[in-house]
């Protein structure tokens, strides 16, 4: 069967990856509906329900099908699916004796569902593994990175001293925590659908609801309790799974993003892309298209979950919503985790800038420090209070922290000039951040000797 695929050759390699976009295409949804009949006429032929010559004939017929997605799809458009379509070219291709028994029992929902669910199942797997490089890649930066002194940032302004190791450790475990929660939907959630017209398989009789086990067995597949035609669950855990990768990754390029640029200087691309019309840019090219491929996921992610509303027994449009919807979200993220991999691979971290940056408010964003070494003597607010006031007062005199500190009687009465250089040390301001890295770096290492 050719492989086929939508993806655009123009702008597909910016947000894709090779190894995802071969396991989401038309050629994939072709094999996995195949897939399943075929494990259809098997486990039939097994329970006697098919004859073994007629099975026999149909998995031979699968075997040599070469499917052309572009006629299907022109021949879906009278049934609504191209399971219809396919189905009839089984038939065609099989002798008289064994037509009556392609697709037996089945409904056109059965194969697509359950196609959807090999699709991701298969899918996952480069995505899992690119993620698991993600989190290797964090870990090599906070181990490198475990005391290296930068400001900490909220609300985009400095606050106080922390590590880069630390925010390296904060995307590796979370990185981690994604990662698990996308394996076991993988592991546990996706499922084989079996249910024929209404979720009785009325046309098996009592010997229907065996298969299911069976199929699930023969395609790797989870086991429902039910028929799940119109409980989207499934579909609804794998989107917010992968909705979650998306942002956490989408973090990590934030981040890299934002202490690239030319006033910050902190970390920078091996191999910056340029500009057509600034040469002496660097641009953090792997950054901003992390960041384009997860902006679209969300979306992605509200449509599978504004699917769930199936009515009755069998809908009218929304499982068909959501063939396109998983295999673009798969795609995406599977770019994404590509991008990030290469972005972390590849990304220069300034040790010398970070802490020349630690200075630029002039020990500043040490003032917290400071209070907490007067509160003893002045008492928490009035600590407060007064460094609050100094702080001010340097700012309008262009004066250091520093400075201003010593130049108050106030604070001089408690604290010495060695003492207050000690308290605008950055170094010594950092409190449990080697703790917290060495704690992320043994939960992430118990992880993989699972």
């Amino acid at each position: 069967m050719r492989p086929s695929s939508s993806t655009s050759d123009l702008f597909g390699p910016l947000f894709g990856d090779p190894l995802v976009d071969a396991e989401v295409g038309d050629g994939a949804w072709l094999r996995a509906m195949l897939d399943f009949e075929r494990a259809l006429a098997v486990v039939q032929a097994h329970a006697g329900i098919v004859p073994q010559e007629a099975a026999r004939a149909i998995v031979s017929a699968i075997d040599s099908a070469a499917p052309d997605p572009a006629s299907l799809g022109a021949r879906a458009t009278a049934s609504g699916n191209p399971v219809v379509p396919l189905v009839r070219d089984l038939a065609d291709a099989l002798p008289a004796a064994a037509k009556a028994y392609v697709h037996h029992g089945a409904t056109s929902q059965d194969v697509l569902d359950t196609a959807a669910s090999l699709v991701a199942f298969r899918a996952l797997r480069p995505i899992l593994d690119g993620l698991a490089g993600v989190a290797d890649e964090c870990e090599r930066l906070a181990v490198a990175h475990r005391d290296t002194l930068v400001a900490g940032r909220t609300l985009a302004q400095h606050a106080v001293p922390t590590t880069f190791g630390l925010k390296c450790a904060g995307w590796l475990v979370a990185v981690d925590e994604a990662r698990d929660r996308l394996d076991a939907v993988r592991a546990e959630r996706l499922a084989v659908q079996f249910g024929g017209a209404a979720g009785t398989l009325s046309a098996l009789g009592d010997a229907g609801a065996p298969l299911v086990d069976r199929l699930a067995d023969e395609l790797g597949l989870v086991a429902p309790v039910l028929p799940w035609h119109t409980d989207r669950t499934r579909f609804a855990e794998l989107a917010g799974a992968l909705g979650s990768v998306a942002g956490v990754l989408a973090k990590i390029a934030r981040d890299v993003l934002l202490m690239a640029q030319t006033e910050v200087g902190e970390v920078a691309e091996a191999d910056g892309g340029t500009s057509s019309a600034m040469p002496h840019k660097r641009n953090p090219v792997r950054a901003v298209l992390v960041t384009a491929t997860t902006r679209r996921v969300p979306g992605l992610v509200a449509t599978v979950l504004a699917s769930m509303d199936h009515e009755h027994e069998r809908a009218a449009g929304a499982w068909h919503a959501e063939w396109e919807t998983s295999s673009e979200l798969l795609r995406l993220v599977g770019g994404a985790v590509r991008g990030t991999q290469e972005l972390l691979s590849r990304l220069e971290v300034d040790a010398a800038r970070m802490r020349r940056n630690l200075d630029l408010t002039g020990g500043l964003l040490l003032a917290e420090n400071v209070s907490v070494r007067l509160a003893p003597a002045l008492g928490r607010a009035g600590a407060q209070d007064l460094v609050a006031e100094l702080c001010r007062d340097a700012v309008a005199r262009g004066l250091t922290l520093g400075e201003a500190l010593a130049a108050d009687a106030r604070v001089l009465e408690h604290l010495s000039t060695g003492e207050i250089d000690e308290a605008l040390d950055p170094s010594g301001y950092v409190g449990s951040a080697a703790a917290f890295v060495d704690r992320a770096l043994a939960a992430h290492q118990r992880k993989a000797d699972r």
